[in-house]
């Protein structure tokens, strides 16, 4: 199978590096002389294994995304650790935009996990919000702690309900539910850690076993060929005189190419066929979305790096106005009028703020008038293009339906834009 890219999210202090640590101690994947810099007091503080910055150790918080590598015998996985703070949502969405799949946790000792009615925390409806509205295949909630709680039964009973009505009325569907204690280990790696077989009245398959059966992101094969170009290499020596004496270098983004076909240049719009498709060692073979290429197209048309090859039929048509919905990761707000770099594959054009037209109350999911966005905040607003992009609605393909807004002055990545 392929490997599986999971990110871990949720509230602050929920265990999500210590969850990460004991998948990555439970598997074997830390030497022993790692394990023995993150021990304090003559115990394993797990958490440490993921917190790589000086700053996060020093503060016992998650503060940008960690990568981490391990693989059972039936699977590789790469996990990113995502901080759980609302000042570093950014960071979390950074992470989820190329997740396979979210296990957002859930800690039962910070919620009323006696009430039937109990509400869950803003963080863990944040981030269940954003992996869900960057659509991460599947989303696993994982309740923890359990073993903290008097009546563990309870407890997950109750909090499973209220993650079951949040989903439905967010429109979120649930990959899977699974109880767990990541400091312990129960139900995380193997199920049969603890005294009791059913813990909690759960009998299903540990957290694990449940991350090898999930699918990896599907590439985007049944929208029309689009291809950004990266980079444009010549033939300084070719004496070939039937086809261009450039190759386009990129990664096919949704459907797929192969000799013979016609593709458009946007944005000039410009017409070719397509005389040759290589792999990176420079071998002739199709390519579907997803991998590599290279581009040799029949004759000579303007194509440079940030343009995009696109099929002739069935292609978006270039848009100077979008309706989208944004994350704000900046520390100035989101206001109208404001300009902004956009970047959509490897294409730049300048973009004004026209209007926020609403904001996304995180809470009850109302959508509440708006004449900004705050940092973290997510709302729908609309944009004008100085130049037309060929983008396609979010839902539809995850590459051509987003772009990354950057502020002009300061350079910095200032909001993850979703057309809609």
């Amino acid at each position: 199978m392929n490997a599986l890219k999971f990110i871990t999210c949720g509230s602050v202090d929920d265990g999500k590096s210590t969850l990460i640590g004991r998948l990555l101690v439970d598997t074997k994947a830390v030497l022993q002389d790692h394990l023995a810099g993150v021990q304090r007091s003559g115990e394993t503080d797990l958490a440490l294994l993921t917190d790589g910055l000086s700053a996060e150790r020093e503060q016992g918080i998650t503060i940008d995304v960690a990568y981490r590598y391990f693989n059972t015998e039936s699977r590789k996985f790469i996990i990113g650790d995502a901080p759980g703070h609302e000042q570093y949502t950014r960071n979390m969405v950074t992470a989820a935009s190329s997740a396979d799949a979210s296990v957002v946790l859930v800690d039962a000792i910070k919620l009323d996990w006696a009430n039937p009615d109990l509400q869950l925390l803003p963080q863990t409806r944040r981030h269940s919000l954003l992996v869900n509205m960057l659509r991460v295949p599947s989303i696993v909630f994982a309740i923890n702690k359990l073993d903290a709680v008097a009546d563990a039964a309870a407890a997950y009973q109750n909090i499973a309900g209220a993650l079951n009505q949040f989903a439905q009325e967010a429109g979120i569907t649930i990959a899977a539910m699974v109880p767990v204690s990541a400091l312990k280990g129960w139900n995380v790696v193997d199920t049969d850690n603890n005294d009791q077989t059913d813990w909690c009245g759960y009998t299903g398959p540990s957290l694990l076993s449940i991350l090898e059966d999930l699918p990896v992101t599907p590439a985007e094969t049944d929208v029309a060929f689009s291809f950004p170009v990266q980079w444009v290499e010549k033939f300084h020596d070719s004496g070939v005189t039937t086809q261009g004496r450039r190759v386009f270098w990129g990664r096919v983004a949704t459907g797929s190419v192969e000799p013979g076909q016609t593709v458009q240049a946007f944005p000039s719009g410009q017409t070719a066929v397509v005389s040759q498709v290589l792999s990176a060692t420079r071998q002739a073979q199709n390519k579907a979305a997803g991998h590599s290429a290279g581009l040799v197209l029949d004759r000579e048309v303007d194509v440079s790096r940030g343009d995009w090859l696109l099929a002739e039929q069935g292609s978006p048509e270039g848009q100077r106005q979008l309706s989208t919905t944004i994350a704000w990761m900046d520390d100035e707000p989101l206001v109208a009028g404001r300009l902004y770099w956009a970047l959509h594959g490897h294409r730049w054009v300048k973009v004004k703020v026209q209007r926020v037209v609403h904001r996304l109350n995180v809470n009850t999911l109302a959508k509440e008038e708006a004449t900004e966005l705050p940092p973290n905040a997510i709302g729908h607003v609309t944009l004008a293009l100085q130049e037309p992009l060929a983008t396609l609605p979010f839902a539809q393909s995850r590459i051509l339906g987003a772009l990354v807004l950057v502020d002009t002055a300061s350079h910095k990545t200032s909001g993850a834009v979703l057309v809609n």
